[in-house]
């Protein structure tokens, strides 16, 4: 039995008994004379076919075209024995020159006989000259007929030349053996030969054949095969689309057929399960069904495995192995900046994003944010300042690979500029890293001092006035101011910022704490000219940014 057929068993009992059936048609040699033939079938009842559950069941009685069925084991056919004449008479016609007969074995109806006999002589022929007649013979079933054997008995007033196809001549006259005709099948022979006397000659056909009781059991066999693909490379984030398709690619139909598929461990479906059970039902001679099972990665790795089917009568089958492989990127970022920075100036912030995982991070986006205070300028590779966030496109980052952007940010105040910035991508976390600048500014004391009037007489006072100015960009602290009297000066008193202390011909002014960056402090010195001459107002200044004192000079002259 071939696994690629449908096997059918025939079960085939051959009807013992062997039909012979017969026919005339005279012809005149020197009138025309319609030919008459007369038969007497055979009886016979067509065998019923019932269906009981999954049985098919065959039944012959009487005589099935001229064939007796019996319930016991086939025998040989039985030996061809001549039917008795039909009770109908053969239908005779008449077509041009010709005279056609035709009679239906065994019942006379063609509905329900076996063979059809047709038989055309001419209407007349000449004496001596040769002529030609047929017989054909129709198979009326849909089932082949087995040793179908025509005879013809000519009386003595015919003498047959030939005939084709070739017969066989002998005392009862000729005979072709036509073996086996199929269903439906038609031949036709062609007899020659010549009339030897004057008057009226008939030739009588004969048919047998034998038939068969069959019956045929189809022999199946159902097979199940199952296919199972899926991507060969997906990110952890992505589904796992896996497709399963069971088929039956048998001849017969498998029942209850099931898939059943045991996921590798870090592998589950949406719902978090690790077995995939599908009820599939009934697959018939052919047919196939496909199913998606998505699967989710809880780590990258490597996945393998293989789906099963079962069905009905213990099938069995198991797919190919699909084998994926989850990857995953990683992102790292580095962000570098300077430690300080005067105010004013700018400062560089430089941010790395590298992928260090196995998988690519598509659509990497890196950002940093401007914080408060602090001012953008530019940015690198294409960066833009969207509200308060600088962004950037990465773009795609394969393993291993990295990309370096850098931004532009001022201050205008001092203080410590802190700085994030952020990179993200397709299926890898978000990373963040931070850096700080801290912004000082530059202190720069002007000190100035000034007299109210000049010249004076001996005796009057002068005022000089001392102003410190903070030019920078900073504070300053601890501003103390020293002023020297020449001897042509006597001190009188002293206000402003801080207070004053005479000692001598030295006044010490107390230091002041602060300065702000924009900002000016005063102080005011009133002394009395007690001698002549071209005098000078000394002021030495020191602060804590200073490395060295500064000092200033006011000129005043006096007169008597």
């Amino acid at each position: 039995m071939s696994t690629r057929k449908f096997p059918t068993l025939l079960l085939a009992a051959l009807l013992a008994t062997t039909v012979a059936l017969t026919g005339c048609t005279s012809t005149a040699s020197s009138t025309s004379k319609a030919g008459t033939s007369t038969t007497t079938p055979n009886k016979a009842t067509a065998a019923a076919k019932s269906a009981d559950r999954d049985a098919n069941w065959s039944e012959g009685t009487g005589t099935q075209y001229g064939g007796t069925a019996k319930a016991a084991a086939p025998k040989p056919a039985a030996k061809p024995v001549a039917a008795k004449p039909a009770a109908k008479p053969a239908q005779v016609t008449t077509d041009g020159d010709m005279n056609w007969g035709t009679m239906n074995f065994p019942t006379g109806n063609a509905t329900t006989s076996a063979v059809s006999v047709r038989k055309g002589v001419p209407r007349e022929v000449i004496l001596n000259s040769p002529f030609e007649y047929m017989i054909t013979v129709t198979n009326l079933t849909d089932m082949s007929l087995d040793n179908v054997i025509v005879s013809d008995q000519a009386d003595a007033g015919f003498r047959v030349t030939g005939s084709a196809p070739q017969g066989q001549g002998g005392p009862d006259g000729y005979t072709w053996n036509l073996g086996t005709m199929g269903p439906n099948e038609t031949r036709t022979i062609r007899v020659n030969g010549t009339a030897t006397r004057e008057g009226t000659i008939s030739s009588c056909a004969t048919v047998e054949y034998s038939s068969a009781l069959c019956a045929t059991i189809p022999v199946v066999q159902p097979k199940l095969s199952i296919t199972k693909s899926g991507p060969a490379e997906v990110l952890k984030c992505e589904d796992i689309v896996y497709k399963i398709e069971v088929r039956n690619s048998g001849s017969g139909s498998v029942q209850n057929v099931r898939i059943k598929d045991e996921l590798p461990a870090g592998l589950t479906t949406k719902d978090g399960k690790r077995t995939v059970d599908m009820a599939v039902g009934t697959l018939a001679p052919g047919q196939s069904r496909a199913f998606n099972v998505t699967a989710q990665a809880n780590k990258a790795g490597s996945f393998s495995n293989k789906a099963t089917a079962s069905g009905s009568n213990n099938l069995t089958a198991t797919s190919n192995t699909v084998t994926t492989v989850v990857r995953q990127p990683k992102l790292t970022i580095t962000k570098t900046c300077e430690a300080r920075e005067f105010i004013g100036r700018s400062a560089d912030f430089t941010i790395t994003v590298k992928n260090t995982g196995d998988g690519v991070a598509r659509d990497t986006v890196i950002e940093d944010v401007v914080p408060s205070g602090a001012r953008f300028v530019s940015a690198s590779d294409g960066g833009r300042l969207t509200g308060n966030r600088v962004v950037w496109n990465a773009g795609t980052l394969q393993p291993n690979a990295s990309k370096t952007v850098s931004v532009v940010m001022t201050r205008a105040t001092s203080g410590t500029l802190r700085n994030t910035a952020s990179a993200r991508a397709f299926c890898a976390d978000a990373v963040t890293d931070s850096c700080e600048t801290v912004f000082a500014g530059i202190p720069a004391i002007l000190l100035e001092v000034i007299d109210v009037e000049d010249p004076i007489e001996v005796g009057d006072t002068e005022t000089y006035v001392i102003t410190a100015t903070n030019q920078g960009s900073a504070p300053d602290t601890n501003i103390a101011m020293t002023i020297t009297l020449e001897s042509n000066w006597k001190y009188v008193s002293s206000t402003g910022a801080t207070v004053g202390t005479i000692s001598g011909n030295t006044l010490t002014f107390a230091p002041l704490k602060s300065l702000a960056a924009k900002q000016k402090a005063e102080w005011r010195v009133i002394v009395r000219a007690v001698s002549e001459g071209d005098t000078r107002f000394k002021v030495t200044m020191n602060t804590d940014e200073l490395k060295r004192p500064v000092e200033e000079t006011e000129a005043t002259n006096v007169y008597k």
